[in-house]
């Protein structure tokens, strides 16, 4: 299961992309920007944006965390 290492709007802001800047520049979509604070995997080409805005690789936004499928149903 992919899960975000960090937290994509704290860093954003932290870079000074505030939510406001965000909406006005239209770099992410409120609805991709919604799945990312839910904690939902937004699309690629999404994820794309805050690649480039905080000069960083999808793996340092994205882990992958293997499931515990041993639990009884």
């Amino acid at each position: 299961m992919l899960k975000y290492k960090i937290d994509i709007p704290a860093a954003l802001k932290e870079n000074e992309y505030t939510t406001y800047h965000i909406r006005q520049e239209k770099l992410i979509g409120e609805a991709q920007m919604q799945k990312i604070r839910k904690g939902e995997i937004a699309s690629k080409e999404t994820l794309n944006k805050p690649c480039e805005l905080l000069n960083c690789q999808p793996g340092d936004l994205l882990e992958y965390i293997e499931e515990d499928h041993s639990a009884k149903t």
